[in-house]
């Protein structure tokens, strides 16, 4: 298994134009918080609402799990790097319970938000001259958030 600063490097090789690097910034946590959205979005039987030891307020969905998953995924690489994708978790969850409040079905502006995020993605790709990294890994749609956080904690200097 690649260890996170070789994930992070091998992603970085193709984000290196700045018009791409910015669209990242808006693009990645976009995607992140409408496919949270959209799993949110989709019934969950009952009986796992009851098995799942979360607060009144916050009931258990398929975005929540997605959340979790990722977080335990970032783990494995760096419990520094899960940590602040735990903080980033709930920043999502935050937004998503503030989307429930609007007068639009969430499933459908996660939906618009996730086609706008994609092709926000695809131009970057096109100013860089480079494929997405997904497209040779599938795990590279896994690094994206990592990534972006790396430069924060780096900015912080927090060590990862």
């Amino acid at each position: 298994m690649r260890t996170v600063d070789q994930w992070l490097s091998e992603y970085g090789a193709s984000h290196q134009n700045v018009t791409n690097k910015r669209l990242h910034w808006i693009c990645v946590p976009a995607i992140v918080i409408s496919l949270t959205g959209l799993l949110w979005s989709l019934p969950v039987p009952a009986s796992w609402r009851e098995l799942a030891l979360l607060p009144d307020w916050l009931s258990f969905n398929w975005g929540i799990l997605l959340l979790a998953v990722g977080v335990l995924y970032y783990l494995v690489m760096s419990w520094r790097l899960a940590l602040g994708m735990a903080l980033f978790a709930g920043g999502v969850v935050v937004v998503l319970l503030g989307f429930e409040r609007l007068p639009w079905p969430l499933w459908a502006m996660c939906l618009v938000l996730f086609a706008v995020a994609w092709l926000g993605q695809f131009i970057g790709h096109h100013y860089e001259g480079k494929r997405p990294s997904f497209l040779t890994d599938i795990q590279f749609l896994m690094i994206g958030p990592l990534w972006l956080l790396s430069f924060v904690y780096r900015k912080l200097r927090i060590p990862f």
